[in-house]
């Protein structure tokens, strides 16, 4: 179907609050668990609440914007030739919208649970982070930059290779996608909260810093923003050598 710009970026903003409410539902919410939770089965949980919850964006909104609800995506598939300049920009505002208002819907139930709550800031609303500046991971700078880079490199390959107009099997490329985002986290969930996405990781951020108190997150948050972009222009890059070999 085509759809209009008005459509594409409300798609955008919708799909990324969605994926943003699995995530940090998943990953805040679970907190007050306690012991009845294992912290691997925690792990698990929250990775197939990204996986899921991207898959099930991608079937609602798809058709629509492409279903990127992530500006690394975004600037992978317009480096790729596949979206026009005009749309980036837009799209990436929609989705850091849509971010900021999933993660201040599940920051909202939280906040009616004073434990809960407290529970919860230390961590900057479920935020990505590296060693220094209060922040509750231990791994270095450069070795948070490598694993985003590399995941994110791959997960934006898959996207644009199982969605090339060529390919055999593009009704099945949600579900990859879906299952590839859930590889990411539980390889780097325990290293730094996993990102891949620069709106998954300023919504969090930037709510703690004016919500919650915590401004650590945002201090490291640029990171968040250019290690998934320079995986996605990897994978752009590749994509369009591997497409120009089997022309």
């Amino acid at each position: 179907m085509t759809a209009t710009l008005a459509q594409k970026y409300l798609a955008e903003f919708l799909g990324t609050f969605g994926l943003l409410v699995a995530i940090t539902g998943a990953a805040l919410l679970t907190l007050n668990a306690g012991a009845a939770m294992l912290p691997s089965v925690r792990l698990v949980m929250i990775a197939f609440a990204a996986g899921l919850g991207l898959l099930g964006m991608i079937y609602a909104f798809g058709d629509l914007s492409g279903g990127h609800f992530n500006p690394a995506v975004t600037v992978g598939v317009w480096l790729a030739g596949r979206m026009p300049a005009r749309d980036v920009i837009p799209y990436i505002l929609a989705q850091v919208l849509g971010a900021i208002t999933g993660v201040a819907a599940i920051a909202g139930v939280a906040y009616g649970n004073s434990t809960l709550w407290n529970a919860v800031r230390p961590g900057a609303l479920a935020a990505q982070g590296y060693s220094g500046n209060g922040a509750p991971y231990t791994v270095a700078l450069g070795s948070v930059f490598l694993i985003e880079v590399v995941l994110t490199f791959l997960f934006v390959s898959v996207i644009l290779m199982a969605t090339r107009a060529e390919g055999s099997a593009k009704n099945l490329a949600p579900l990859s996608i879906g299952l590839t985002l859930v590889m990411a986290h539980l390889t780097s969930l325990p290293i730094d909260g996993t990102s891949l996405n620069p709106a998954r990781s300023f919504a969090p951020a930037i709510l703690s810093a004016g919500w919650g108190g915590d401004h650590w997150a945002i201090q490291q948050d640029w990171l968040f923003w250019v290690a998934p972009i320079v995986g996605a222009v990897i994978a752009a890059l590749v994509e369009r050598v591997l497409r120009s070999r089997s022309a």
